[in-house]
């Protein structure tokens, strides 16, 4: 920032800007009547509102902070915000109050490192050191979803505008180096201006000041002063107007290049998503919500995925596709030749590396839109600054005060504590000291694992056998030792507020806590405000939906979810913290951080200061009843319920579920997630017919990579598994099965396909699916999802020994939610780690799932799922702690994946693409025209099955 008015304010030192002395007229937070608004310095009356909490003027911004005061362009915000007291004199006096900010010590708090979100909530929260930085964005999902269909908002994540760095100076040494320029960039915690400002390009107005920014204990030295390394040095972080600032105008931050291009990709998309609508309600056709419905899924299904099924058809179901033979053809050439590519996208045919063809004659390849297109270059001249402008009137109807002079900053009273918030007037009992939002978090949050980035697998980065240490932002949080929910005031001032032990009475100035915490009273600015903003959906365009609600008659929504609910919806709740009794002027505002928050200071305070181990950490307790019976001995994690109560709901043959959340009841999948009960013995049944086909004796080979099963990656071989085997059988011996292993080098693992090459062996294998009782699966399936038949166009083995990346992808995509791959074990691993990701509908949680006997798991379209990083054994490294299992057999896992699904005009072109993937696809003739030559259950005879199917016959 070039700041021409430098302000340092350090001890005894005066502001160079221009002085206020003239009173505005301003409305007080408490008269929503009130309708003037200053025209003069902007100096503040004591108890005027300068800053607010509301509804922010952005479109699908949420709450916003908003100016109470004019503020000159160049000048600090701070100190025109922070309010006036009795006495107060801007030439002596800096802002009442600046921020603070806590470093993020340890930068892998989000998947695939850790947990089970791409995204927690309260990472939205955090100013990265680099974009991204928290969390794992780099993963490649196919097919891609783009940020815009994601139900979760990333918030600063991708946020550069602003840096802070662990290097600022303490006021001694920028006195002496007065040029010195920090260096180390840290992600960081910043409650208050930098926590709740909102974003834009264009219409920013402010800045950081960087030169006010000072790192120091106030006197606190390590180790001789315990309080040394239990809060935060980091201070001062103040802001300076860059234009000039109205009563009213929404105070905003230049986030920088990166999340402004994210954020106009996504204005731009929900903008056309409300003219379409607009325009459906204009010409009379129904716009039903997000939903619509459709026949047998657990509830309505998300019309977001109707964008990604038109974008796959248009963009990726190629004009032509290939004929078996063509295939082959392909299969044929050596590796290196081969072209990955639909034939759609080479112009010359004497580019194609095979010959024959067969036009899509259902799905036609279409450009894209050109009208839905986006132009990233389109300026946007409609910016005005006016349009972030509200009446200070209606900010007191709808808002709420974060600052009126009544609270000032400065060194605490209290050994140890740093610095302390104080009252500059009296404030009476029961009234609100301040309102705060909250970021929600768990304890795993905080904790700092050994970490090595150098490592060669990303499984091995974090060690979670060996913690280091806790983020000091835990010393920030309140709890409850009995809960998993941890929640941290983002409010300026919030966190300045130190420990007073007990309240002592109620005399003037009486020890102890003046201030408790409590949920925000029913009626008020602060229980609308936040019920509100709790219950808004991404996408929803807060400021006009706020006006229009009438009904606030569930306050506090947050205490009736379950903490794995709110833990998703961090700065969306709030607390107050509340007079205990009168408070006078000069009083520093003190909390009763709780018995054990006491005695756990205590214990460290009065330890030898060469038998501190560590700095002291510890989150504040909350008072007795302050959490809701919910919350307690609750777990965080997501589990799916269907599995977890197996043992007590056992799955009957042919009954398929939606997979829920055990926590909340909600689906996991609105459309493609379900777990399938199998006949009772199926899974050994097929292990035992596999066992005899020699596929078992295969993977044994191919996954020790054992001489003439050696596949490189994406290498593919044809192989006749019965001769493997003891199996006399002539005809065992005759059938050809493709083992293809799968993009090795790319995802650092070993999965290998096996499927039927022949036809002997691919009707073999669906005469073995039937012998087991897939039949009855197929049956239960169609039956609940309406289809009037279904046929199992694909099988395939998958077998791997470890895994430290893969693909996120779905296997079904834009088939009209008529196709399914059925996944179940043959092979497992006794005691392993969950061994299959699944991903929630929000395209954020992902829960990892054991393969289980006698159960599949069913994925429709867009169903994302993976192999999860695990490690059964790995022929390149050491085998020595595999010894025991080493002499009974390879630990190795496989699993059966069967590709069925009702196939028609509607998406015929789309499921040969799909069968067209990747790994051979030697039967693609099947799908030359429909109805489907082979049928494996048909609604209207029920006399198809996987042994003898009905249809026009090959």
């Amino acid at each position: 920032v070039s700041a021409t008015a430098a302000l340092f304010y350090c001890s005894g030192s005066t502001s160079i800007l221009p002085t206020a002395t003239a009173a505005s007229q301003q409305c007080s937070a408490n008269d929503p009547s009130c309708t003037s608004s200053s025209d003069n310095d902007g100096t503040l009356s004591h108890g005027q509102c300068g800053l607010y909490l509301a509804p922010s003027t952005l479109p699908h911004a949420g709450l916003g902070l908003f100016s109470g005061t004019s503020i000159p362009d160049d000048h600090s915000i701070n100190e025109f915000i922070g309010g006036t007291f009795p006495g107060y004199d801007d030439d002596t006096h800096p802002p009442l109050w600046t921020d603070l900010f806590v470093p993020i010590a340890d930068q892998y708090k989000a998947l695939p490192y850790r947990g089970q979100q791409r995204f927690p909530s309260w990472i939205g929260y955090i100013w990265p050191d680099e974009p991204s930085a928290l969390s794992d964005f780099k993963t490649k999902y196919f097919p891609t979803v783009p940020p815009e269909l994601w139900e979760f908002d990333t918030g600063l994540n991708f946020a550069t505008g602003i840096e802070y760095y662990m290097d600022d100076l303490n006021d001694q040494l920028f006195a002496r180096m007065p040029d010195f320029e920090p260096s180390q960039k840290v992600s960081a915690f910043v409650p208050g201006i930098a926590s709740l400002a909102n974003g834009h390009e264009t219409l920013a107005n402010m800045d950081r000041l960087y030169d006010n920014s000072r790192t120091d204990y106030n006197g606190q030295e390590a180790p001789w002063h315990a309080g040394a390394g239990a809060f935060t040095p980091h201070h001062g972080v103040e802001f300076i107007a860059t234009e000039d600032v109205v009563p009213g105008m929404e105070l905003l931050i230049n986030y920088g290049e990166d999340w402004n291009r994210r954020n106009d990709q996504l204005l731009k998309t929900l903008q056309k998503k409300k003219e379409k609508d607009t325009a459906a309600v204009k010409s009379g056709k129904d716009v039903p919500g997000d939903t619509r419905s459709k026949q047998g899924f657990v509830e309505g299904i998300h019309k977001k995925w109707d964008k990604l099924i038109k974008k796959e058809i248009d963009d990726n179901c190629p004009e032509e596709l290939p004929t078996e033979k063509a295939k082959r053809e392909r299969l044929a050439l050596p590796l290196e030749l081969r072209v990955a590519a639909d034939v759609s996208e080479l112009e010359d045919e004497d580019d194609r590396p095979y010959s024959e063809f067969r036009k899509n004659d259902y799905h036609r390849y279409v450009e894209e839109d050109k009208e839905d297109s986006d132009d990233d270059d389109e300026d946007d001249d409609d910016d005005d600054f006016e349009d972030i402008i509200k009446p200070l009137p209606w900010l007191n109807q709808h808002g709420i005060c974060l600052s009126n002079g009544k609270l000032l900053v400065k060194s605490s009273s209290i050994n140890y504590a740093g610095r302390g918030l104080f009252a500059t007037t009296h404030i009476g009992k029961g009234d609100v000291v301040l309102p705060s939002p909250l970021i929600a978090m768990r304890k795993e949050d905080f904790v700092i694992y050994e970490a090595d980035d150098e490592q060669e697998f990303v499984r091995n980065i974090v060690d979670k056998d060996t913690i280091v240490g806790q983020e000091l932002l835990y010393n920030y949080a309140f709890s409850h030792p009995d809960s998993p929910l941890y929640l941290v005031p983002s409010a300026p001032m919030a966190n300045f507020i130190n420990h007073g032990g007990s309240k002592k009475g109620n005399k003037p100035k009486a020890e102890g806590a003046n201030v408790q915490v409590r949920w925000p009273k029913a009626g008020t600015n602060s229980a609308k405000l936040f019920q509100w903003a709790y219950n808004q959906k991404k996408g929803s365009h807060f400021d006009t939906d706020f006006e229009n609600i009438s009904n606030f008659d569930n306050p506090n929504p947050w205490l009736k979810d379950h903490p794995i609910d709110v833990m998703e919806r961090s700065g969306k709740l709030a607390l107050e913290y509340v007079a205990l009794r009168d408070i006078y002027d000069g009083e520093e505002i003190l909390l009763d951080y709780g018995q054990l928050w006491h005695e756990a200071w205590a214990e460290y305070s009065y330890r030898n200061p060469y038998a501190r181990t560590s700095f002291f950490r510890h989150a504040i307790g909350v008072p007795d009843g302050f959490y809701p019976e919910n919350w307690m001995d609750a777990s965080d994690v997501y589990e799916i319920a269907e599995i977890v109560d197996l043992e007590n709901k056992p799955l009957e043959p042919g009954v398929a579920l939606p997979m829920t959340w055990a926590h909340n009841g909600k689906p996991v999948g609105s459309k493609y997630a379900y777990i399938l009960g199998l006949e009772k013995g199926f899974s050994d049944k097929f292990l035992e017919h596999s066992e005899k086909r020699g596929v078992v004796e295969l993977y044994k080979r191919l996954l020790a990579d054992r001489e003439g099963f050696t596949l490189v990656s994406d290498g593919f071989d044809v192989y006749k598994p019965g001769t493997l085997t003891n199996n006399t059988e002539a005809e065992n011996k005759l059938m050809e099965f493709f083992a293809h292993r799968y993009h090795s080098d790319t995802w650092n693992f070993n999965m290998h396909f096996v499927s039927a090459w022949n036809e002997m062996a691919r009707k073999d294998m669906f005469k073995g699916l039937g012998d087991a009782g897939f039949d009855i699966a197929l049956k239960g399936f169609g039956e609940r999802f309406g289809y009037d038949n279904m046929t199992c166009f694909h099988g395939s083995y998958m077998g791997v020994t470890h895994c430290d990346m893969s693909m996120m992808h779905s296997d079904m995509y834009a088939t009209e939610d008529k196709a399914w791959n059925i996944v179940f074990p043959i092979v497992t691993v006794e005691g392993a780690d969950p061994e299959l990701d699944v991903m929630s509908e929000d395209m954020n949680t992902i829960v990892g799932v054991n393969y289980l006997k006698d159960i599949a798991y069913a994925m429709g379209d867009f169903g994302y799922h993976q192999t999860r990083p695990i490690v059964h054994y790995d022929p390149n490294h050491d085998m020595s702690p595999y010894g025991e299992m080493m002499a009974n057999g390879l630990p190795i896992r496989v699993v059966f994946g069967a590709y069925c699904a009702q196939i028609d005009e509607t998406n015929v072109a789309m499921l040969r693409h799909v069968y067209d993937g990747d790994d051979p696809a030697p039967f693609a003739d099947q799908f030359k025209d429909v109805p489907m030559r082979e049928i494996h259950w048909d609604r209207a005879t029920e006399t198809s099955s996987l042994a003898k199917p009905g249809g026009k016959g090959l």
